[in-house]
C-alpha cells in the first residue's frame, strides 16, 4: 500500500497541530516532541508539520514565504458537498482564513483556506 506524506514548515509546533485537530486529524502524539510532530489524516495520509528550521534541514532551502507565494495547494477529498462545507468552516473558525464560496466545475464541487501558515489547502467532493 502507498503511503503519503505531506510535510509542511510551521511556525509554531503546538498552534498547528491544535488548528489541524479542529479539522478531525488526529495524533498519538499528545504535545509535539523535538522539532516535528506527524497527524494523521486517513489511514493512507499522513500530515507531517515541522519548525521552519527543521524543513529546511530537510529540504535544504529556505522555506517558501507563504505571504508572498505558494509551494503547493493541497487538496483532500470529501464524500460529500456538505462535508466541503464543513471542514472550511472549521478551518475558517480555528483561525484559518476561507478563499470564499465553494465553486462548482461538472460534478466537482471544491473550497478553500489557507492554514495558520499560510498554506493553502482544497476540500473537494466529485459526484457520481
Amino acid at each position: 500500500m502507498t503511503m503519503t506524506f505531506i510535510n509542511l514548515a510551521v511556525r509554531d509546533l503546538t498552534t498547528a497541530a491544535e488548528f489541524y485537530r479542529a479539522l478531525g486529524f488526529t495524533s498519538d502524539q499528545a504535545e509535539p516532541a523535538g522539532d516535528s510532530m506527524m497527524l494523521t489524516i486517513s489511514d493512507t495520509t499522513r500530515l507531517m508539520l515541522h519548525v521552519r528550521s527543521a524543513f529546511e534541514t530537510y529540504t535544504g532551502v529556505a522555506a517558501t514565504d507563504t505571504a508572498t507565494s505558494r509551494e503547493v495547494i493541497v487538496g483532500l477529498s470529501a464524500p460529500s458537498r456538505e462535508q466541503v462545507d464543513e471542514l472550511v468552516d472549521r478551518a475558517t473558525v480555528a483561525g484559518g482564513e476561507t478563499l470564499g464560496p465553494g465553486t462548482s466545475n461538472g460534478p466537482m464541487y471544491m473550497r478553500g483556506f489557507r492554514d495558520l501558515d499560510g498554506h493553502q489547502w482544497s476540500f473537494l467532493h466529485m459526484a457520481g
